[in-house]
């Protein structure tokens, strides 16, 4: 009789059932990966093959594959949110062991490293003492530390001054140097100059102080002077930086190409040393223009920053992770990284929405992502799961066939059972 063909149809379809069920539950699970049921017949068979009227004595379960199509990808308000676009797998350190996953759901635990709500630990591309990207894999974490000031190397300036200027005499040259700590203060006088800009520099704690500069038309064509004063006291002893243009208003190569500050002593709100180091920088005037139109700053680019602190975290589709601190600056903090695999259906599922290598898989391949193949990452988004509830349930339904089809066979067999044993 065929009772252990239906009984293993009984359990195909069990299976089956089984697999379908837990795609379903899995259905708002981020990063799942749905999986598919899939069965061999089963013949009795020797050395020499089967025989030609061989009958097949029913099923068995050949294997439960995932499928790791890309699920749709939902924006949420989380920055450490992250999905893959594409191909790859991020990788996780638990206790050292390595393990990959789609689910992209991160936060930052109170040693400042990104981490599941498991408390496994995002794998990433460190960065070195510059800031830049190395291919160190490591641990990553977001530094919380006060940012060191950086104090201003250099000034660059984009300006026009105005070519239909008169020459306002010698007056800023006389009335100067200036003090604006001085007793009684001196400042210059507005009918002396016929520009001025200023910008704020930092000395090497970080403290702010504003860089002013005055441009004075001289007597002569196509010439100007340049004096600087820093927190309203003039530099270099008040001597002016002389600037010459071309007939065509472009700045003349053989003119000076900067104001060089020299041995400033930065001071406080009082006017005394405040205890930063003596300072030398220089102010680049190239970009200096003298046209007939008003006069006009259209850049100013200086390279020093106070101390800041970490105010909020970005990650590019680069998988690279800045900092973004109180004054302005942004650092790299590091790059995640971003696993594939040559068979990834070899890949074994733990739980957590995790995988593990296998001797199938073969061994991952890291990379940065956008590369080799690789996904793109998606900063304030999750990976839904990739299971099709309405495909789920029309699956369900036809396992559910299966099932009575298969205890149908058991109960023609045993009618058939019935009416031999009740021959007479």
């Amino acid at each position: 009789m065929t009772f252990s063909t239906a009984i293993s149809g009984i359990n195909a379809a069990n299976a089956d059932l089984g697999v379908i069920s837990n795609n379903i539950a899995n259905a708002s699970t981020t990063g799942f990966k749905s999986s598919r049921a899939e069965f061999a017949d089963v013949y009795a068979s020797s050395l020499l093959g089967a025989g030609a009227n061989a009958i097949g004595k029913g099923v068995s379960l050949a294997s439960v594959t995932q499928e790791f199509a890309q699920g749709n990808i939902t924006f949420t308000n989380n920055s450490l949110d992250l999905a893959i676009n594409g191909a790859g797998f991020f990788s996780l350190s638990v206790e050292g062991a390595i393990e990959y996953t789609r689910a992209g759901s991160f936060q930052v635990d109170r040693e400042g490293f990104l981490v599941t709500n498991q408390g496994a630990r995002l794998q990433g591309f460190q960065v070195d003492s510059l800031g830049d990207i190395t291919g160190q894999l490591g641990d990553l974490q977001i530094d919380r530390s006060l940012i060191d000031p950086n104090q201003t190397s250099s000034v660059e300036l984009t300006t026009n001054l105005d070519s239909r200027e008169v020459s306002p005499g010698t007056g800023f040259a006389t009335g100067g140097p200036y003090d604006a700590f001085a007793a009684p203060p001196t400042a210059p006088n507005p009918i002396d100059f016929n520009a001025t800009t200023s910008t704020t520099i930092y000395d090497s704690l970080g403290n702010p102080h504003v860089l002013s500069l005055y441009y004075v038309k001289t007597a002569t064509s196509n010439e100007w002077e340049v004096y600087s004063l820093i927190d309203g006291q003039s530099q270099n002893a008040g001597a002016p930086v002389l600037l010459e243009f071309t007939s065509d208003g472009q700045f003349d190569p053989a003119s000076a190409t900067d104001v060089a500050i020299t041995g400033w002593i930065p001071i406080d709100g009082a006017g005394v040393p405040n205890g930063a180091a003596t300072q030398d920088f220089n102010i680049d005037l190239v970009q200096t223009t003298q046209f007939g139109a008003d006069f006009a700053v259209s850049s100013v680019i200086q390279d020093g920053f106070s101390a800041g602190q970490l105010r909020g975290l970005e990650i590019d589709e680069t998988g690279v992770a800045f900092a973004r601190y109180t004054n302005g600056e942004s650092r790299a903090l590091g790059q995640v990284a971003l696993a594939s695999f040559n068979n990834q259906n070899g890949l074994q599922p733990i739980g957590d929405t995790n995988w593990v290598e296998t001797f199938s898989s073969g061994s991952p391949n890291v990379g940065e992502p956008g590369t080799s193949g690789l996904g793109a990452i998606q900063s304030a988004a999750l990976e839904d799961s990739n299971v099709e509830i309405t495909q789920a349930l029309v699956d369900l339904i036809i396992a559910q066939r299966n099932f009575q089809a298969n205890a149908q066979v058991i109960q023609s067999n045993d009618a058939i059972t019935q009416t031999v044993i009740n021959l007479r």
